[in-house]
């Protein structure tokens, strides 16, 4: 599992990127262009844009594995979904835009793992899958859980991909970690 090298510059400029996204699409409807040149910021990587307000919640989408889109772009991209598509919450108004913090991960390539009682809580993310159902957890929602790895489970497989809460003690059960750079 490779670990991000990003940069504190490379994740100020995704941070700007993901705040002037949200500010310029809420307020006028238009996806704005960025020139990014930054090689590293370039390449296809898969990323999590995370949107809270007063502590709580306001949205959080991400794409696991983009099919050639730069980071950038993906950034760009999960930043407009979380203020916007997010269907557990009202799209994000105007007046709301002050009050933002953002936060985004950054993904290391999933991989699949046989033994779930190998995943580490605060280090791994998870992805479990059976046919057309799948859920997907970040490595930080492990602290909701309070590090309790087979509550983290049960909620992924019931609460978030629709599964039986112990179908990830199943044999076959595709379940696929990965890490993330978060900040």
């Amino acid at each position: 599992m490779q670990k991000s090298d990003l940069s504190r510059k490379q994740k100020n400029i995704l941070l700007d990127i993901a705040r002037e996204t949200v500010e310029t699409y809420v307020k006028t409807g238009v996806i704005p262009d960025f020139d990014i040149r930054d090689e590293r910021l370039n390449r296809p990587e898969g990323a999590f844009v995370t949107l809270s307000r007063n502590g709580q919640l306001r949205g959080c989408i991400g794409l696991i594995a983009p099919a050639g889109e730069p980071l950038w772009a993906v950034i760009r991209e999960m930043a407009i979904a979380a203020a916007s598509e997010d269907n557990r919450f009202l799209p994000v108004e105007p007046e709301e835009l002050e009050d933002l913090e953002y936060e985004i991960s950054v993904l290391s390539a999933p991989e699949p793992i046989k033994d779930w009682r190998k995943i580490e809580m605060g280090k791994h993310g998870v992805i479990i899958k059976s046919g057309l159902r799948s859920g997907v957890f970040l490595p930080q929602v492990a602290e909701h859980f309070h590090n309790n790895l087979e509550a983290f489970l049960s909620e992924l497989c019931a609460g978030k991909a629709g599964l039986p809460r112990d179908y990830y003690k199943e044999k076959d059960a595709l379940i696929l970690i990965f890490t993330a750079q978060v900040f």
